[in-house]
């Protein structure tokens, strides 16, 4: 169930009473997609931020009290939104919904705060980034695939800008968009639709109404040749990545009576991407990692379909004892070739459709899968049997289709390739510890 609140906050409820537990989450309509050049990792800074008070909560007491209602809490960051949850007993929603309510309206803190946890976002963009060789390259990647699209910015921010930010800045970036007209709160669980919303009014419906902030378009030009790009770091191995540009599933794809051309393109990629990579022993298995003459110790694809901004498909491997990442990559292209050229038979199409359902009913299992599910496809503005919606339009993807967009979106003038060229470690750097406070 939905509905939206005098001041513009979207409430969704889903029912779910085999166990006496319940998930709160705020979702905000808000990322590293909407930060601007020298803010970068704004948005993520600000999930640190929100846990450091409010008018009548200390540093630290807003986690302490989820503890002490014997439930969990955490939140997260994404190019597209930002999220926060607790899980708890059932009977302890009012409280966490009264905590989140207050640090969503009323987020406060000292500037001193902000001097000391800029650093632990520092170090965990050190730890997860600058010390892990293939995030360094994706990082490097998206900035080269990207010229105009805020997604070549990475989320936890660039460290010259985060060594830049300011109190000011974080504060800004609050007002401009933690607004109830840019936010949903989702609870899943042992609840009652009827109170749940009784609820929301009393804690959520005070919150500041405003307008969300007009976001204007900022497209990606066509990409008009290779792009090529090397990455230097300690690592065992090497490793190569392709990215092609493909086209987003936008909520018209969700019909086979509205979808486009692009959106039924999109759905294709997506089981292009599970035959190649959908299972154990999967084309790019077969091909590349097994017998005596495998290229790779190991091969993947994936096909971004969902998102604010533009999506890729990608390939990637890394390359065995005595093979190079160029082998790697002829390789890689080579089996969307083959599906381009000869087609997919219905036995594979069929084994990926059969996981894809499969999957949708794991996912009911999970009160927090679930929240975090109707979450995800609000603040992509789809509707909450997105998932539902989605298997059904992929099963009705021909074998047909498949072969034509792995002939039409392969092409050298749509591809980035990225290579990790492994280094020596440095036998007198210390190994991080993940820095005490990180949230997640």
């Amino acid at each position: 169930m939905q509905f939206t609140l005098a001041n513009g906050l979207t409430v969704i409820v889903k029912p779910d009473r085999r166990a006496p537990t319940a998930v709160h989450m705020l979702w905000v309509r808000v990322g590293s997609v909407d930060e601007v050049d020298g803010t970068s990792g704004v948005a993520h800074v600000l999930e640190h931020m929100m846990f450091k008070g409010t008018p009548t909560l200390r540093v630290g007491e807003f986690s302490r009290k989820v503890a002490a209602l014997g439930g969990r809490e955490n939140a997260f960051t994404s190019r597209d939104f930002t999220g926060y949850y607790q899980q708890i007993p059932a009977g302890q929603l009012e409280e966490v919904m009264r905590l989140e309510a207050d640090r969503f309206a009323n987020n406060q803190w000292e500037d001193a705060e902000f001097t000391k946890e800029i650093e632990v976002v520092k170090e965990e963009r050190r730890l997860r980034t600058e010390d892990n060789p293939r995030a360094q390259l994706y990082e490097a990647m998206n900035a080269a695939v990207f010229m105009a699209s805020p997604y070549r910015r990475p989320v936890v921010g660039w460290m010259s800008d985060l060594d830049a930010m300011t109190p000011a800045d974080v504060r800004e970036f609050y007002r401009r968009w933690y607004l109830p007209s840019n936010a949903a709160v989702v609870v899943a669980g042992d609840v009652d639709p009827a109170q749940v919303l009784a609820l929301a009014q009393k804690y959520y419906g005070s919150a500041r109404a405003g307008s969300v902030p007009l976001r204007k378009p900022r497209l990606e030009p066509a990409q008009s040749g290779t792009r090529r790009l090397e990455v230097k770091a300690p690592a065992e191995q090497a490793y190569v990545a392709l990215a092609f540009k493909v086209p987003n599933l936008g909520s018209t794809g969700l019909d086979a009576g509205t979808a486009t051309a692009s959106d039924e393109d999109a759905l294709a990629l997506t089981v292009l991407a599970a035959v190649l990579d959908g299972y154990a022993g999967a084309r790019l298995d077969r091909a590349l990692t097994q017998g005596d003459a495998r290229v790779a110790d190991s091969a993947g694809a994936f096909s971004g379909l969902w998102g604010r901004g533009p999506q890729l498909f990608t390939l990637d491997g890394v390359p065995a004892k005595g093979r190079t990442a160029q082998q790697v990559e002829s390789a890689l292209r080579e089996q969307v070739v083959r599906i381009a050229r000869e087609g997919v038979s219905e036995a594979e199409l069929n084994r990926v459709k059969t996981q894809w359902v499969a999957s949708e009913v794991y996912k009911l299992d999970s009160v927090f899968n679930q929240a975090r599910s109707l979450g995800s496809y609000w603040a992509l503005g789809l509707p909450r049997d997105a998932g539902e919606r989605l298997v059904a339009r992929l099963r009705s993807v021909s074998a047909q289709r498949v072969q034509e967009v792995a002939a039409r979106y392969f092409g050298d003038d749509q591809l980035t390739v990225a290579t990790l060229l492994p280094q020596a470690p440095d036998p007198t750097r210390k190994p991080r510890i993940s820095p005490a406070g990180a949230r997640h």
